[in-house]
């Protein structure tokens, strides 16, 4: 049986498992037909040309999460920020972790999807926001729905500025493959402020593959500072898919940060539904031997007098592969918009592999876009002149990436997350740049 038939056959044992109304039944269900037609995406569709999940979906995948797998805080803690007090919802395989997390519902929630889809209490927020963003024709999005059961629900009232920030790491162990399905529902009130790190690390050797879904809603003048870190070992494979929803006024910036896993695919789709909205993405992508990145974003500018600002680097060694395929639409209403794209890739060596596309789609008339995209090798002529002052090579090139990565690292807004980064980019690098960390 493949994973395909595997996931069909077990959708009715997993509804048992769950307490749902009758209202995400019919959700589930619709979205399961979806995925039934569908199918895993292949090579064959335009947005998948680059990324294949072939050899990912050969593996044996258990797909209802089992019970918690013990994991003590000495095992994970250095995946945590730890210089800065959060909020933590920690998830092993896919189930909760009451003894690694620190909820809240003291002023606003950060807790558990299980709880927000069950609890009538919760019934009117989900009615208003689940499912209301989330692409109806991407088959793995629709299969997250099906199976939406667990995440992250995290409901800030207007006027609120999040004391700390939030973290949600998702922790994979055992000796099973697993195929996990993480949902998280984000809502930041009008006039709040919020800062949340995800995470999805795997602690074995064991394939996995993540299935992950995430919608955010930034109400009027809302900010949000959201940031992915993906470290992964090379037998973990996720398909991150985020939607996010801005109003009027709102600003939502994502950095997306790639250094390591078997198949990586970033799905990032912004809407912009107000005027004076500002998006902001970001990324770095530092990966060798194997590995494979997919960023694949697109930002709707649907009103007047908006910005979006796109910004992803790229280092790629050994055999890896790249993908950047970002596009900006201009519905002919959206006039004054104010849009830049811009993807900059070094290859290390022949065999390294970069795909990018960036596209512009405007109707529009009074806006000003641009896009770009470079692929290139460290500079010879600097090298030599660092060399001759005395740098080492392998520290010479090591500044030379360090650089080049700078431009998106001193955007990030949390200290110790900076830090943390720049300490990860050190190690890929491959030296001791000599930060203070």
């Amino acid at each position: 049986m493949d994973l395909k038939e595997k996931l069909l056959s077990s959708f009715l044992a997993f509804e048992q498992k769950i307490d749902v109304n009758s209202d995400l039944h019919d959700v589930r269900t619709e979205a399961l037909k979806v995925f039934e037609n569908k199918g895993f995406p292949t090579k064959k569709e335009e947005a998948w040309k680059y990324t294949s999940l072939n050899a990912v979906l050969n593996n044996d995948f258990a797909v209802l999460p089992s019970n918690e797998i013990p994991v003590e805080w000495k095992d994970v803690k250095q995946y945590f920020l730890n210089n800065v007090d959060t909020y933590k919802l920690v998830f092993i395989n896919g189930v909760f972790s009451s003894h690694l997390s620190s909820t809240t519902h003291d002023g606003l929630d950060v807790c558990l999807m299980s709880s927000a889809l069950t609890k009538p209490k919760y019934k009117m927020i989900i009615d208003a926001y689940f499912n209301k963003i989330a692409d109806k024709k991407d088959s793995l999005t629709n299969l997250n729905t099906a199976y939406a059961a667990e995440g992250a629900f995290i409901n800030i009232p207007k006027s609120t500025v999040v004391a700390k920030p939030i973290e949600i790491l998702y922790f994979t162990t055992g000796t099973v493959a697993n195929f996990i399905q993480p949902r998280n529902l984000i809502i930041i009130g009008e006039n709040s402020h919020v800062q949340i790190l995800e995470r999805h690390q795997s602690l074995t050797d064991a394939p996995m593959f993540t299935n992950s879904v995430t919608e955010i809603f930034g109400q009027k003048r809302a900010i949000v500072d959201y940031y992915k870190l993906q470290n992964d070992k090379l037998t973990a494979n996720l398909v991150d898919n985020t939607f996010i929803s801005q109003k009027q006024e709102s600003r939502v910036s994502v950095h997306t940060f790639s250094f390591g896993g078997n198949v990586t695919r970033n799905n990032l789709n912004f809407y912009q539904q107000g005027e004076r909205i500002d998006s902001t993405l970001k990324g770095i992508t530092i990966i060798g031997e194997k590995q494979h990145v997919d960023h694949y974003t697109l930002v709707n500018h649907e009103q007047p007098n908006c910005e979006s600002h796109q910004n992803y680097k790229g280092i790629f060694d050994d055999r890896a592969t790249g993908v950047f395929n970002g596009k900006i639409y201009v519905d002919k209403i959206a006039q004054k918009t104010d849009a830049f794209q811009q993807n900059n890739n070094i290859l290390l060596t022949d065999k390294a592999t970069l795909n990018t596309k960036p596209q512009l789609e405007i109707f529009a008339d009074d806006v000003k876009c641009s896009h770009g995209c470079t692929i290139g090798q460290l500079d010879e002529s600097a090298m030599f002149y660092m060399q001759q002052r005395g740098i080492p090579q392998k520290e010479a090139r090591a500044l030379l990436m360090y650089a080049f990565t700078d431009e998106v690292i001193s955007s990030v807004k949390i200290p110790d997350l900076k830090l943390k980064l720049q300490k990860l980019i050190s190690l890929k690098l491959g030296v001791n740049i000599g930060f203070d960390i």
